[in-house]
């Protein structure tokens, strides 16, 4: 629409704020750690990747009208790799003889979307739980950590098939149902989520980070994971 209405400050915004909120904000901040540390051929490793081509093919073609030279080098440049990339991204030798792609309509969720909201209104409580514990230097990093959550009736069964540790960038996440102890932590527009810092046991996996029990019995200090993603590399 900001396009066809040659309104090009509204494309920027949409882009900007789809780049720094959606994709660097939680997207990227979430899934680096299986794009670094999951075995390559891994499910959730594939899926990210494809994600990624996505949001290429899609940014690319977003911003060749504005950062014409940008976007084309971008564009010439991942096309090296013509061998390992999906067919959209090889079809054409300039970025600027590509239209805009189509989203697929059912890739707008309005269930979804609500779901991710409380997703990361959750995560926000986390995060606000874990800052004190930053400030006084009891952890260094996130990953040190392994709060209790407690979430009310409905939101835990809602998110009962989320994985807060990933999303929370923690070592582990313990999940009840209740109101949680007086001295939990909440936020005052989040209904229903209380959470009580705690610090991780374990060791430090050499390789992710995560603070693990199972880190100590490893000869070379890592998790489970990373144990099965080296001995693959090396296979």
């Amino acid at each position: 629409k900001g396009y066809s209405e040659f309104d090009y400050n509204a494309v920027w915004q949409a882009i900007f704020n789809f780049a720094t909120l959606d994709l660097s904000a939680y997207y990227f901040d979430i899934r680096k750690d299986a794009l670094y540390c999951d075995a390559p051929d891994s499910l959730r490793a594939r899926a990210a990747r494809t994600v990624l081509a996505e949001c290429f093919s899609c940014l690319t073609a977003w911003l060749a009208p504005i950062l014409c030279f940008t976007a084309e080098e971008a564009w010439l440049t991942r096309r090296k790799d013509e061998a390992e990339l999906p067919e959209k991204l090889v079809d054409t030798d300039s970025v600027h003889l590509r239209v805009i792609p189509e989203i697929p309509a059912q890739w707008s969720n309005a269930a979804l979307a609500d779901k991710w909201a409380d997703v990361f209104a959750v995560r926000r409580v986390i995060t606000t739980a874990l800052e004190p514990l930053r400030q006084e230097k009891t952890i260094g990093s996130s990953l040190q950590a392994a709060p209790r959550v407690f979430l009310s009736a409905d939101k835990a069964a809602a998110l009962a098939d989320v994985d807060f540790t990933e999303v929370a960038i923690v070592s582990g996440v313990t999940i009840e149902t209740g109101e949680g102890p007086a001295d939990a932590v909440r936020v005052e527009d989040i209904a229903g989520v209380a959470v009580t810092p705690q610090l991780a046991a374990g060791e430090k996996c050499q390789r992710c980070w995560q603070v693990l029990p199972e880190v100590s019995a490893h000869p070379d200090h890592l998790c489970a994971r990373c144990d099965v993603a080296v001995a693959g590399a090396g296979a």
